[in-house]
């Protein structure tokens, strides 16, 4: 899928333009490259460089929003091998916004789970965009227990604006099902990596990130709310987002500082949608250094010291 230009991106489009119709026009004549186009060019990358290395909290969050960015299935496409996908909670139903099953990543067989959006209507409405129903967090569970039971890791791909938020999901108990995963996460003896590919919305996002490493891309976002719902709150408008998202810390450089997560795993320039293969194999070297690390670990160790990660969250020091 050919990127879109995010707004603070027209400029660099414009300059490549110019130097495309240029390189167009030496073709057609069959002279040499004009002198012009190199100083363009240079322009380019230097403003490009000027761009991505100054971006807001908001413009991140609009990165992380791409429709051509690389979603849970893309990744296990290009990291992982011999995936066999698992449907089914065994209570309800399948949820397809949160697919799952047994994978290999880098000659480790583990279990990888995630949330799945969409990119064109179609798919939307069958990945409800991400946000995953009751029956999906309980096949999350029912496939990490089965992790724990033949003693494999746990790889959990974040993406998610939230959970489901409907009725049906409400009927259905989507509070309790989030709730029983935090609790059965804490307490799951086997290693977990969880990874923020893109949005990492509220309980959503949680209901699958209790681990023992948390890893983010560089251009996602992790929050219990996102810069609009907290726009619509504290300024009473949505038009307040980019304000919000600067005031919440929800980007990856701001939550390492913080300590919530424990990686930051460098995206492309321009984010991961301008190349989904450079990011995919940032990923896989990523996760399996954690995953070596973690394997060091009995299960008491490995218990014991995800206790006390969580655990420090939000510890104020100091008099």
């Amino acid at each position: 899928m050919k990127p879109v230009a995010l707004e603070f991106e027209k400029p660099l489009v414009e300059l490549q333009s110019q130097i495309d119709d240029l390189l167009r026009a030496a073709a057609r004549r069959q002279q040499e490259v004009p002198a012009e186009a190199a100083v363009l060019t240079a322009e380019l990358d230097a403003l490009r460089t000027r761009i991505y290395r100054d971006l807001t909290a908001w413009q991140r969050v609009q990165i992380s929003r791409h429709p051509a960015r690389p979603f849970m299935l893309d990744y296990v496409d290009r990291c992982f091998t011999d995936f066999v996908e698992l449907h089914g909670d065994r209570h309800l139903g399948d949820d397809k916004a949160m697919p799952g099953g047994f994978a290999t990543l880098g000659g480790v067989r583990c279990v990888v789970i995630g949330h799945q959006k969409g990119r064109d209507t179609r798919e939307n409405l069958k990945r409800n965009f991400g946000s995953a129903h009751p029956e999906g967090y309980r096949k999350a569970m029912r496939l990490m227990r089965l992790a724990e039971k033949f003693h494999l890791p746990v790889v959990a791909l974040i993406d998610t604006p939230g959970a489901f938020p409907g009725i049906e999901a409400e009927e259905r108990n989507i509070a309790e099902a989030i709730a029983f995963n935090l609790r059965e996460m804490m307490r799951l003896g086997t290693p977990v990596v969880a990874v923020v590919l893109g949005e990492g919305g509220s309980g959503g996002a949680l209901g699958i990130g209790v681990a023992d490493r948390v890893l983010m891309m560089e251009n996602a976002y992790y929050s219990v709310i996102s810069p609009e719902g907290c726009a619509a709150i504290l300024w009473k408008h949505r038009q307040h987002a980019p304000e919000a998202a600067e005031a919440m810390k929800i980007t990856a450089a701001e939550l390492k500082k913080m300590g919530i997560v424990d990686e930051v795993i460098p995206e492309p320039p321009g984010g991961a949608h301008h190349d989904h293969v450079t990011a995919a194999c940032a990923l896989k070297e990523a996760v399996l250094r954690h995953l070596h690390a973690l394997s060091q670990l009995s299960p008491g160790e490995l218990l014991t010291a995800r206790y006390a990660k969580f655990r420090k969250y939000g510890a104020l020091s100091g008099e």
